[in-house]
């Protein structure tokens, strides 16, 4: 072995050691299990284990040091998330394949965990609830949405049959894509914004279109169901944008398109207590990993910008297949 060899894998090791030494503490242990159930705050961190704020942060610096979480800062919030990519992120999982299944502490964890999860999922319905009728106008504070539509009319393929719009709201993307499609199918959580959106479906007239309330992260619908799939100023709400777009791809067939719109990084920080936002925007590279992560092909981002928000529509297309087994199923 010569000495660069030597010196690599003296540095793996060394690596190695060092995520091992972060681990070897209960309370870090705990924050990444926590922290591979998806991205938390520190706050939030704090609410579940107990302990004070400077001391949460202590355990979460030394455990991003040591390479086994990640810090997202957006606006004023920073998020931690377990490491995604990378030795280190084998590193994370391996070790917490090693944590027993059945330990009082951390099931305890993830009951807290479920409890603000809850919290947020309440405070997000609430949020549609008071604004199902006047939607319309919070969307008007991202940039022009006839300018989006069009992009979203421009990128659906010709040949579409069937089309889902996952987190339907008021069916405006059924309204605008209805006459391009023979049928369309739209869901949402909130029954508020469902209500809004069947009487906009039936004073437009769309014989070809349907709504019922469904979850984004388990569609109600088998694979290969759909030809397009849209998913309009959603993700910035959602506690988990990849498992979407990972659902989204499932329903998906061969040779199909998925549509994102929403908005590009920013520093709206208020955003988040007057609208629920979750994530204050997402970047290029971050929608393109999550589409190649669910197997599909990324196209080229269009950014659409306004003011102050710029919304950024994305596509990808799901690779084409030669064979099937079985026929494609159309599900409405």
């Amino acid at each position: 072995m010569d000495r660069n060899s030597i010196q690599k894998n003296g540095g793996e090791v060394a690596g190695l050691l060092a995520s091992l030494r972060a681990v070897a503490e209960p309370s870090r242990l705990r924050i990444l299990a926590l922290c591979a159930q998806g991205e938390l705050t520190v706050s939030e961190l704090v609410d579940v284990l107990g302990q004070s704020q400077p001391r949460v942060s202590r355990h979460l610096k030394v455990l991003a040091e040591a390479g086994l979480l990640e810090r997202l800062r957006e606006g004023t919030w920073v998020f931690y998330r377990l490491t995604r990519r990378g030795r280190d992120a084998d590193v994370a999982r391996g070790l917490l394949a090693l944590a027993p299944g059945r330990d009082p502490i951390l099931e305890l964890d993830a009951v807290r965990l479920k409890a603000i999860l809850d919290r947020r999922a309440a405070a997000a319905a609430n949020y549609f609830r008071r604004n199902a009728l006047r939607w319309g106008a919070v969307r008007a504070l991202h940039a022009d949405e006839g300018e989006v539509e069009a992009a979203l009319r421009n990128l659906l393929p010709a040949d579409t049959e069937s089309l889902l719009d996952i987190g339907t709201g008021t069916g405006r993307m059924l309204e605008v894509l209805a006459r391009y499609v023979q049928h369309a199918q739209g869901i949402d959580q909130s029954t508020e914004m469902l209500a809004v959106a069947r009487e906009n479906i039936a004073r437009a007239r769309l014989s070809n279109c349907g709504v019922r309330q469904a979850d984004m992260y388990s569609l109600p619908f088998p694979a290969n169901s759909f030809d397009a799939v849209t998913v309009h100023q959603v993700l910035h709400f959602a506690e988990h944008p990849s498992h979407v777009i990972a659902e989204a791809a499932r329903v998906l067939r061969p040779g199909g398109r998925l549509l994102v719109a929403d908005l590009a990084p920013h520093q709206l920080d208020h955003l988040r207590g007057e609208h629920e936002h979750r994530r204050l925007g997402f970047s290029n590279d971050e929608v393109s990993g999550w589409f190649t992560a669910a197997g599909l092909m990324p196209g080229t981002p269009r950014a659409l910008p306004g003011d102050p928000l710029t919304v950024v529509v994305w596509s990808a297309d799901r690779p084409h297949v030669e064979t099937q087994s079985h026929p494609l199923r159309k599900v409405f």
